[in-house]
């Protein structure tokens, strides 16, 4: 009897391994068939993921963004009251994505000061045009789909239904809403300078109300400056192309494309120099 513990024991202990081996085995093959699906899981939601390519997303949003933009500024002639409200709202939906800079004056700003590379910058203006030209596309069929005037509706002063555009700039009075123009845009640009900044350090709520309050002082400063010689301030290249104030000639040109675009890198450089200074006080 004394002969055969020891035999037991032995064979007891010998089986032991074998069953650690299985159990390790087992945790090998589980943990191998967890992470293959985890890693096809995570392939297949980035095969399908938008957002994968955020350069797009982002102009996709500025698309989006100044489509919005333009086809309120037309529908509301121009009312700053109305394109505030309205610039608020497109801000808080987008501004998330892509920073919401519905402008190609902010973008070249933005790309002069090197908070954005020059292959956002050009995608952002793409993006833009394309989105205010395809408001103006858009009212433009609601408009001629809309039924003519009879000549009795006309008796009583009735018109048709026209698209609202931006008004000729007067012989002589180039260089007034070129000034205003720059003023305007110079304006916004160091506003949305700071609402970006905002919207780092802070939130992007803030960055929606500073967008939308600037833009509301800048259309008031640079349209009420050209409202004195019949003619308005946009301070937008893309929505002067969806207001018809653009034509292949060197004044329109200059004012409502040159002059935006050289406000806004003036706009965010002012705002770089204001707040260097004032951290280096600090």
């Amino acid at each position: 009897m004394a002969t055969k513990k020891p035999a037991g024991s032995s064979r007891n202990t010998a089986k032991k391994p074998a069953s650690n081996a299985k159990k390790t085995s087992t945790k090998v093959t589980t943990v191998r068939a967890a992470s293959g699906a985890s890693a096809n899981a995570s392939a297949r939601s980035a095969r399908f993921t938008f957002s994968r390519s955020p350069l797009l997303a982002a102009s996709v949003a500025e698309f989006i963004g100044t489509f919005l933009l333009a086809t309120v500024v037309i529908a509301a002639s121009g009312q700053p009251l109305f394109v505030m409200f309205a610039a608020l709202a497109v801000v808080l939906v987008v501004g998330g994505i892509s920073g919401a800079h519905l402008n190609p004056a902010l973008t070249v700003g933005a790309l002069a000061t090197r908070r954005i590379n020059l292959a956002r910058a050009v995608s952002y203006v793409v993006a833009q045009v394309l989105g205010a030209l395809l408001a103006l596309v858009v009212l433009n069929a609601f408009v001629s789909a809309a039924p003519e005037v009879s000549d009795s509706a006309k008796a009583f002063g009735q018109a048709a239904p026209t698209l609202f555009s931006a008004p000729s700039i007067a012989s002589g009075k180039e260089w007034v809403v070129l000034a205003a123009e720059l003023l305007g845009s110079v304006v916004l640009a160091f506003g949305v300078a700071a609402a970006l900044r905002s919207r780092v350090l802070r939130s992007d709520v803030s960055h929606a109300f500073t967008y939308a309050g600037v833009l509301y002082l800048a259309l008031l400063l640079g349209g009420t400056a050209a409202n004195y010689v019949g003619a308005s301030a946009i301070m937008n290249p893309a929505v002067a192309g969806s207001l018809q104030a653009l034509k292949f000639e060197l004044w329109p040109i200059l004012v409502y494309v040159v002059t935006p675009l050289v406000g806004g890198v003036l706009g965010f450089a002012l705002n770089d120099v204001v707040q260097t200074e004032s951290e280096a006080k600090v």
